[in-house]
This record gives structure tokens, sequence and C-alpha cells, in this order.
């Protein structure tokens, strides 16, 4: 007899999440079509640089109020931050950034970027596009901000949605939290986040325990004496000596690392000289490391350190003209999900979407992202997932010797709106009603 009943408790179950899902599924669509889908055309034809999102953030904002939400902007510098309070139960943050790259957009579409804008940090007006997503995040934060609202009666909690400036330069989630952030609205019980992604199949969840890397930018000026390049005997080449260090710095990751453990050194500037025949008496390279712990990031950054010097004092320069290693300013901490969450989270998922739409699988990267800075000091349980982006034919294309599937910030990069806005926005969703609902 109690087998029989809790046959049919599951069965009612099986039906109820069900219904539950077709309900919710249904009316994500139907916002997509009578609202979504403009205000994503909106952001995609209108993005701004990091630091400089003025129209974008007032444009969230105008969402948001218009959803009942209680906003404040200008956290942060553009940051815009809608809170919901709906009764006792836990704070819930969840987050979604807003700045695009100074990008010229060649994908054809018909609602292309054609924007223009002077980037604050380097004063040079260029083309912008959303080669990253972040067009198709905050429709979802606005598509699930709308849900929520309609929905009050199914959660009891506070819902904070943050609209986040400069991701692409690792300042955002950084200014915010300098802004007090925490202490102005309350800390998160729990933290969220998405990204859309090229890698993966249109519409599909994928959740990691480290799904991003940490990332240091590293600059390393290289002292030399100049002269002429007929008599280099009488110089010491700083270009000779900024080769030196970018080969051996090859060998940190293939003779330092682990074989099994991730780390990228990669060299993606090296600027000197002006003429021919002119030996310079100064190198700049700048470098990007990537890792996926704290362990991992010191042998990478006091190795770039060590090699830098001592090729300096090999090719005979003295101690005050040692090349000079600068750790920037854009540095991120590896993004680390709580897995007792994830496995939360995914269950969830798997009981609304369907198990099919909700994978675990890493792809071979090292991208990273700010997230981290609001889940870190304190330490916030948190999640952060991917959502697919290309459709399956455009895979199918590319295995049959068809275009390649064009990689985020690439002037190609495309995704497919509402398969992406509509899993973003379910996803979402589904998450806060697990951490908030009845």
């Amino acid at each position: 007899m109690q087998n029989r009943l809790a046959a049919i408790a599951g069965a009612f179950l099986i039906c109820s999440t069900a219904a539950s899902a077709s309900e919710l599924s249904d009316s994500v669509k139907a916002d997509y079509d009578g609202y979504l889908a403009d205000l994503f055309d909106h952001f995609h034809r209108n993005p701004e640089l990091s630091l400089a999102e003025f129209r974008t953030a007032e444009r969230v904002a105008k969402e948001l109020r218009g959803a009942g939400y209680e906003v404040t902007e200008g956290v942060g510098g553009t940051g815009v931050v809608g809170i919901l309070e709906n009764g006792a139960g836990p704070l819930v943050m969840m987050r979604a950034d807003m700045d695009g790259l100074p990008v010229k957009e060649k994908t054809g579409l018909p609602y292309a970027s054609k924007a223009q804008q002077r980037d604050p940090v380097t004063g040079v007006v260029g083309p912008v596009m959303h080669a990253c997503g972040h067009d198709m995040h905050m429709t979802s934060l606005i598509g699930s901000a709308r849900q929520m609202a309609e929905r009050k009666d199914e959660w009891s909690g506070t819902l904070m949605l943050v609209a986040q400036p400069a991701e692409e330069r690792g300042m955002g989630a950084k200014a915010m939290r300098a802004d007090n952030i925490w202490e102005r609205f309350g800390q998160p019980d729990y933290a969220l986040g998405l990204h859309v992604k090229v890698a993966d199949v249109a519409g599909i969840i994928n959740v990691n325990p480290a799904p991003y890397a940490g990332v240091d930018s590293v600059d390393i000026v290289v002292h030399g004496v100049g002269g002429h390049g007929a008599y280099p005997h009488l110089t010491k080449d700083p270009i000779v000596i900024g080769s030196q260090i970018v080969l051996a710095l090859q060998t940190l990751v293939a003779r330092e690392l682990a074989p099994r453990t991730p780390g990228v050194v990669t060299v993606g500037a090296f600027h000197a000289g002006a003429k021919h025949n002119i030996i310079s008496d100064e190198a700049h390279l700048k470098i990007t490391v990537r890792n996926t712990s704290p362990e991992t990031r010191e042998t990478l950054l006091n190795g770039i350190r060590r090699i830098a010097e001592n090729i300096g004092r090999a090719a005979g320069l003295p101690e005050d003209k040692l090349p000079e290693v600068t750790i920037g300013n854009e540095s991120v901490p590896p993004l680390i999900n709580d897995e007792r969450l994830i496995a939360r989270l995914k269950m969830a998922w798997i009981e609304e979407m369907g198990e099919d739409a909700v994978i675990s699988e890493q792809e071979v990267g090292m991208g990273g992202e700010d997230f981290p800075f609001f889940t870190v000091n304190p330490t916030i349980s948190s999640v952060y997932w991917d959502v697919g982006g290309t459709p399956q034919e455009d895979f199918d294309r590319e295995a049959a010797g068809g275009p390649a599937v064009a990689g985020h910030h690439s002037p190609l990069f495309k995704i497919a709106p509402e398969t992406t806005v509509r899993a973003g926005v379910e996803s979402t969703v589904v998450a806060l009603l697990e951490l908030m609902g009845d």
C-alpha cells in the first residue's frame, strides 16, 4: 500500500512539474514575442564601452522601475541595483553585465551595431559591439525581473537585481563593492549569474564547479642602452632581451606546473623601436596570465618576475636597470561555484526544463570573469552558469567544412537571440524560485 501511495505521489509530482514547466515556458515565450525581442534588438544596436554605459544603465533602470522594483542608479559608476521586497525570506542577488567591446561588427545581421563611442580609458573614438553577449544577459535579467514580479505569490524574500558595468575590464564588480553595495542594500544569502556561451548548443544550461579562470594582466618594461644598429656592441638591445624573456616564459606552464594543472601565460603585445637602424632603449611586453587556484597564480607570477629579472642580469644590465614587472589592476580571482548549490539548482533545472537541457561539461579554456568580486570576502554561496548560444545546425555546417562558429570577442560573434534569452530567463526564474519559493 505504501509503495502504491508513493507511486501515486511520484506521478502527481511529475505531472505537477510538467505543468509548471509548460506554464513557465509559455509565459516566457509570450513575453519574448511581445516585449523582450525588441529589448534585445535595442541593446544589441546600442552597445556602450566599459565605464561609459550611461544610456544602457538608464534603459535598464527604466525597465526595472516599470516592473515594480525600487531602483538605485550610479552604484560603482554606472551600476544599477533593483530591489523587490516580498516578505520574509532570503536575500538573493542576480547579476548581469552591461558593457560592450571596441569591435566593429561584421555579422551582417539586420540589427548589427553601427555604434561609435570614445573610449573613456584610451580616448580613442571607434566602433562598439556586443561581441560577448552582454545584450543577452541584460535582456534575460529584465525578463526575469518581469516574471518574478508577476509571481510574487510563489516566493518570499528579497530579490536584488544588479546590472554591472565594466566587466570586460575586470573593474565593475570591484567598483560596486567599493561603493558599499552590500552595506547599502544588504549582503545576499545567495549570488547568481549567467553567461551566454557560443561553444554550447543554444538553450543548453551548462554548470560547472569552476567555469572561469583567474586572470592577471602583467606588464614588463625592459630597459636597455640604445644606439646605432650598425654598432650593436655599444648597446644593450632590449628587443633581444625581451625576445629571450618571451621564449623563457613558455617553460613556466610546461615545466613548473604539474601536467594536469591548468595555466596560461600569453604575451599579447611586444612594443619596441621606431626605425630600421636604431636600437631602442626600451621594450614593453603585455602579458595575460590565467590560473584556477591561488597556488598556480603565485607560481606563474613569481616565475615571470624571476625569469625577466635574471635574463636582464644575464644580458649584463645593472641592478637598477633590470626589467620592471608590474601586475595590472584588471586582475580577477578564479570563479568557484558552490558545489552543493550546483546540485540543488541542477536538480531544479532538470525537473523544470528537462534532463536534456542541463549538462556539466567544461570547455577547455581559461576565460575570466569579475563576478567573484561579489562572492569573496566575505564568501557568499553562489552559482554562475552558462547558457548555450549557437544553433545545432551551425555546428553541423562547421563540421561539414562550412564557416566556423565565431568565438567571443570576434567581429563575427552572434547568438540565437530567442532561444538564448528564453533559456536565460527560464533558468534564472527556476533558480530564484528554488531558493525563495514557498
